[in-house]
């Protein structure tokens, strides 16, 4: 009996184990596979942003969308700023050589909504 009941325990051991390490790396893979194409120019948004308004906090982000400008790709943002008690939108355009990512210009435009 005591056999059975180690073996039993045993197997319920390796199988939780199994579990446990395919229930962690689910997370990681999904993870890595979330991660939007637009993310770096996202980035660089904020942090143009942060250059051109320094003493500005950067209090919400969005991507509105990637077009085709030419043989060009341009990302656009929309970055909400409070600077003293003022709030004001930002609209980046990053346009970019979408083979090389070299980047041809980065444009604000400051919009009220």
């Amino acid at each position: 009996m005591r056999k059975v009941i180690s073996a039993i325990t045993v197997i319920c051991i390796l199988m939780i184990g199994s579990i446990s390490f395919f229930s962690l790396w689910e997370p990681i893979q999904a993870q890595e596979e979330a991660i939007p194409s637009y993310a770096k120019w996202g980035r660089m948004a904020m942090k143009e942003t942060s250059k051109k308004y320094p003493n500005a906090q950067i209090i919400d982000y969005l991507h509105v969308g990637k077009k085709t400008k030419g043989d060009n790709a341009v990302e656009q943002f929309k970055l909400w700023l409070k600077e003293s008690n003022r709030e004001f939108g930002v609209l980046i355009d990053i346009e970019f050589h979408p083979d090389t990512d070299e980047v041809i210009s980065v444009n604000f435009k400051e919009v009220n909504q």
